[in-house]
């Protein structure tokens, strides 16, 4: 038998598409929506955002992004309420990270 010329029967050539679609319906079924917050709320997490600023304490951050909600520790560097904006020091990479107030979910004092 002559086999030049043939492809070799690959029968797990189309996993990695195939995982990738799957990942994705299991990413979509685990997604939450990003709860609304009240006015109430919102100053809330303002005032601990400005109290750990100036106090330099570490805080926990939650925050949604993607469909998921995400908790970091840290320390806040920077408040710019009227942007809406806030910059955060990571305690793992010790990177800093700009954020969108809008994003936050929860900020409580370590």
């Amino acid at each position: 038998m002559e086999y030049r010329g043939m492809k070799k029967w690959r029968p797990f050539a189309t996993l990695p598409e195939q995982y990738i679609g799957l990942q994705e319906i299991i990413n979509k079924q685990v997604e939450v929506a990003q709860p609304v917050l009240t006015e109430e709320q919102m100053e809330q997490i303002n005032f601990t955002l400005i109290e750990a600023l100036h106090t330099n304490q570490q805080v926990y951050l939650t925050y949604y992004k993607q469909g998921q909600y995400i908790t970091e520790t840290g320390f806040i560097q920077f408040v710019d309420s009227l942007r809406g904006l806030f910059v955060f020091i990571d305690d793992v990479f010790e990177l800093k990270n700009k954020m969108r107030l809008s994003e936050l979910i929860d900020v409580r004092l370590a």
